[in-house]
């Protein structure tokens, strides 16, 4: 089963359906195969959490499943206080888990995907052209 995640640009950013998401997983609970939805206020926002270093963590973290930020860091080839600053924005936003490890924290995605929504114009029935 693929669990997919749903990200569109909002500037009513709503996180909630995601934490929902994020507490079952917390919980040992089977989540829904539904997409989990993450809101993100703006473009620049979603080009900042998705920038190319940051997709790079996402599908590490994914392939190599690291024991730690270090390990992480290890893995992409860069400064572990980075690596750390990076994650721990990503976590901020739900894109990634940290699961207490010892002293350790492990980074952790849930989802196989992510699917993106990027509007290019806002349009509502009042203004939309014939």
């Amino acid at each position: 089963m693929t669990r997919t995640l749903h990200v569109i640009i909002d500037s009513e950013s709503d996180r909630s359906d995601l934490e929902d998401t994020l507490v079952a997983l917390d919980a040992g609970e089977d989540v829904d195969p539904e997409p989990s939805t993450l809101s993100v206020e703006d473009l620049e926002t979603f080009g900042r959490l998705f920038r190319p270093t940051n997709l790079e963590l996402l599908e590490a973290i994914a392939t190599h499943d690291p024991s730690s930020i270090r390990e992480l860091a290890r893995v992409v080839g860069r400064h572990p206080p980075e690596v750390t600053q990076n994650v721990t924005e990503l976590a901020d936003y739900g894109l990634v888990e940290l699961e207490q490890d010892g002293r350790a924290k492990r980074p952790v995605v849930w989802y196989d995907e992510i699917d993106v929504d990027i509007p290019i114009g806002r349009h509502s029935p009042d203004t939309a052209r014939a």
